[in-house]
């Protein structure tokens, strides 16, 4: 499931790396903008993966990633959001679930082993579905529901965003073709909690970011 950021692009590498013939699954599910699936497609290129677009449509939106009426949050005030134990506005309803649906769907047509989600839980933006309880219970549902032959791997849950972008930078991940912001200009916004937390790892692994000219 390659979405774009540098989660994603990571996990493809990593999967590369041990020994997987990876294919891309992107989603094209009516967001806020298109820079994340360009991306998407740019990192397959480079890493040498078969891609597909999987089109879908939730036409009862229910998030500003989805709903232009609907204001991203910034950065200001995303500590108030946090201290209120809100869910962001960005948050997608069961956007996990409705995506790994999908991709085993995917996966089990072709014979695939696994597959791989680049969601990770701490610094995570408030999301439920990317807890690890939640794909505990998504994996305890997916050998009941199927015919078991496929494991859901999601080998960064645990690991920070700093942790992450060491192992991207050792596994030769293109970071300068991910996109993390929730707005699709030509510069990272750096106000969206998206790019807060993009930074943030990027300092701590005293990394340069390619994308913050």
């Amino acid at each position: 499931m390659l979405s774009g950021g540098l989660d994603s692009a990571t996990v493809l590498y990593l999967a590369k790396a041990r020994g997987f013939k990876c294919s891309c699954l992107i989603f094209d599910y009516g967001q806020r903008h298109r820079r994340e699936i360009e991306s998407a497609k740019n990192i397959a290129q480079a890493a040498g993966c078969a891609y597909q677009i999987l089109k879908i449509n939730l036409p009862w939106k229910g998030s500003a990633l989805l709903d232009r009426k609907l204001e991203v949050p910034q950065l200001k005030n995303l500590k108030t959001e946090k201290l209120k134990n809100l869910i962001p506005t960005t948050y997608v309803p069961a956007r996990n679930i409705i995506f790994l649906s999908f991709a085993l769907s995917f996966a089990e047509t072709i014979k695939a082993r696994a597959v791989f989600i680049g969601a990770h839980a701490q610094d995570y933006s408030g999301y439920p579905d990317c807890r690890p309880e939640f794909f505990a219970a998504f994996t305890r549902m997916a050998k009941a529901g199927t015919f078991g032959r496929c494991g859901i791997l999601a080998p960064l849950l645990r690991k920070n965003k700093s942790r992450i972008i060491l192992l991207g930078k050792k596994l030769k991940v293109p970071f300068n073709l991910t996109w993390s912001c929730y707005r699709g200009a030509k510069q990272p916004c750096g106000k969206c909690d998206s790019c807060y937390y993009r930074a943030k790892g990027f300092k701590q692994a005293g990394i340069a970011d390619p994308l913050i000219k």
